[in-house]
């Protein structure tokens, strides 16, 4: 679209990182999967429950072992009151009071089946926890990719809803990369995070629980590293979320440079700006290495920062569980648990901080999707129904859709402008009856091509109103305009397919025989069968098997099978040679017979049989009539035609 690409600009697409919101709307993605989520709870939960005991039972084997091997000290036949007597006697208050505090019976020694049962109990607690665990990733698993499979079908019907002027505002390139580079970074980091941030909360939680069970003291010695971890994760974390966003950003623009690059490749060679292209790109990609960089180093901190706090509370649990052991007010075995939960509930901080480059980077990458989900999006069709004195305008509820057929087209006094700041077209009025064949001409940026943008409804209406048939353009649904609507454009598209495919893009439901009769009329069938496989030769979207304008052909031959009330032909010819131009010009007119058509053309040779010929200037009409009126009244017209065939003499 030619008319808004002066209003791109620079429009920034990057705005500031709101880490808690966008989490949250991520989280409330999962809403349709609740039933997993709760098996998936409670499967961790398990999973964290029988891993958190093994230590606790674990312990026990310690002290069996540990009482066995002091047992064997005293001998046989001895009460363990005598042994713990006999030791105060001799002043060892200290060994005494280990003594008292231990199950034992002295001279038995290591009770082994005791300690095997114990060590058969923890491999089966580990063993149901390994098997929650693989069952809750799988569960996982699957509300993820469910999820991230509704935010593509999101992205994808929301790309559909959004009006022309946000693509004219936007890079393609940063547009892809948010529905496909941002959407995978997402997913990824649900992946990772998801799972191990529920384990981690939950472990916490039962950790904590068994170490104030074990030893309050201990206990609260262990939960000085909760508050200091905060600090270091949030104050570190602060400094790497606009890195994050800086290199999404980055990654972006340096996707919409390479796509207009490499569509653009030719033109890059023929006027030698490989040199700048590449000194672009160095540029995009020396802000993206700094910006990723800096995140990664940046948030790679916490975690070795975490650790060292985990290890200075080791420090203290061990030293001062030793001295609990020692004056018999904990056995062994509960400080060797307590060691292990300590451990255990420093893990989940130092695994949720080393998580949090991925989760700052994934939640950038939400940020950038649900801009696109959230940006304004063209105003939704009016519900059909009967007409009413206070909406005259509008079809009420339960009447027929309104079918274009005859294809008569009024424009009544109308206003649009791409920027409020500089009016386009001004009160234009225009008639078109049924059957005719209307060419508009002008310089560029006339407003040419916006006059048939807005009868297609891509844009809204400032001010006025266009009819189609008598029926407000306004009032129809999109769809049921569209479709009656055919266009040829200068710039061809068609997708990886077939020939036949891609003719057969203009009607669903048409059969083979239609669709090669198309391609009769269009002179596609004079050339498709010099082709490898004739109709089923493959294409794909820059079809460099066939020839631009038989490219043409096959777009015009598409037109053809949709059989449109409406057709609009916007400067079909101008990029062809003159045979293929003669070519299109026949298949042209034979699809114009019977249909209202418009016709925007530079070449005005092409026009001259037009039932009228509209010359634009700066949005208005400034003339209009047949060919050789216009030609009569030497005005606009006539000076553009004389100039296109002097210009023709001087260049014979």
């Amino acid at each position: 679209m030619r008319g808004p690409a002066a209003f791109m600009g620079g429009m920034s697409t990057e705005k500031s990182l709101d880490f808690q919101g966008s989490s949250l709307r991520l989280l409330r993605m999962l809403r349709p999967e609740r039933p997993l989520m709760l098996l998936g709870v409670a499967l961790a939960a398990t999973s964290v429950l029988l891993s958190t005991l093994g230590p606790r039972v674990l312990g026990h084997a310690t002290d069996l072992i540990f009482a066995g091997v002091i047992s064997e000290r005293f001998p046989a036949g001895t009460t363990k009151a005598q042994a713990v007597a006999r030791l105060q006697t001799q002043g060892n208050h200290r060994v005494a009071a280990l003594v008292n505090a231990l199950d034992l019976t002295p001279g038995r020694g290591i009770d082994f089946t005791a300690v095997g049962h114990v060590l058969f109990l923890v491999l089966l607690l580990y063993v149901g926890a390994a098997v929650c665990g693989v069952v809750q990733g799988w569960v996982i698993t699957t509300l993820v990719q469910r999820s991230i499979f509704r935010l593509r079908e999101q992205a994808e019907l929301k790309l559909a809803r959004l009006p022309l002027s946000y693509f004219d505002r936007q890079p393609h390139g940063e547009v892809l990369s948010r529905v496909t580079n941002d959407i995978d970074n997402v997913a990824q980091t649900m992946q990772q995070t998801l799972s191990q941030l529920l384990t981690s909360l939950l472990t916490v939680v039962a950790v904590l629980s068994m170490m104030f069970w074990i030893s309050w003291l201990l206990a609260l010695i262990a939960l000085v590293t909760v508050p200091v971890s905060i600090v270091v994760t949030t104050r570190i974390g602060k400094r790497a979320q606009p890195q994050f966003v800086r290199q999404w950003s980055t990654t972006g623009k340096l996707n919409g440079h390479i796509e207009e690059m490499y569509t653009g490749h030719a033109l890059v060679k023929v006027f030698g700006r490989g040199e700048q292209s590449q000194a672009i790109f160095d540029q995009h990609n020396d802000t993206l290495l700094r910006a990723s960089f800096r995140a990664q180093f940046v948030s790679g901190l916490i975690q070795p920062a975490i650790m060292f706090v985990g290890n200075v509370n080791y420090v203290f649990v061990a030293v001062i569980g030793a001295l609990r052991v020692a004056s018999g007010d904990l056995s062994l075995g509960s400080v060797q648990a307590f060691i292990q939960y300590s451990r255990q509930f420093g893990q989940p901080l130092t695994q949720v901080a080393s998580m949090s480059n991925l989760l700052q980077s994934g939640i950038a990458s939400a940020e950038r999707v649900f801009a696109l989900l959230d940006a304004d999006e063209q105003s939704p069709d009016l519900v059909v129904g009967i007409a009413s004195k206070d909406r005259p305008d509008v079809l009420g509820t339960g009447a027929a859709e309104p079918v274009i057929s005859a294809g008569a087209v009024v424009f009544e006094h109308v206003g649009f402008s791409y920027d409020p700041a500089r009016p386009l077209i001004t009160d234009l009025s225009l008639s078109v009856q049924p059957g005719q064949t209307v060419a508009i001409v002008g310089p560029t940026g006339a407003g040419k091509t916006t006059l048939v943008n807005l009868l297609m409804r891509f844009y809204e209406l400032d001010a006025g109103r266009i009819t189609v048939d008598g029926v407000d353009v306004a009032t129809m649904p999109r769809e049921s305009l569209r479709r009656r609507t055919g266009m040829v454009l200068q710039d061809t598209w068609l997708f990886d397919g077939s020939v036949l495919d891609n003719i057969g893009y203009g009607r669903t439901d048409a059969t083979e025989d239609e669709i090669h009769a198309a391609a009769r009329a269009a002179y596609v069938d004079r050339f498709v069968h010099a082709l490898p496989d004739g109709y089923d030769t493959r294409l794909d979207s820059e079809a460099t098997s066939v020839s631009m304008g038989e490219r043409q052909l096959i777009t015009i031959a598409r037109a053809f099978l949709a059989e449109p009330a409406i057709l609009i032909l916007d400067e079909a010819t101008s990029s062809v040679d003159t045979r293929t131009e003669l070519l299109i010009q026949r298949a042209m007119h034979s699809l114009r017979q019977g249909r209202t058509s418009f016709i925007i053309a530079h070449r005005l040779s092409t026009i001259r049989d037009a039932d009228l010929i509209l010359v634009m200037e700066h949005g208005s009409i400034v003339e209009q009539g047949t060919h050789t009126e216009l030609i009569d009244a030497d005005g606009a017209y006539a000076r553009l035609y004389n100039a296109q065939f002097a210009q023709a003499v001087t260049s014979e």
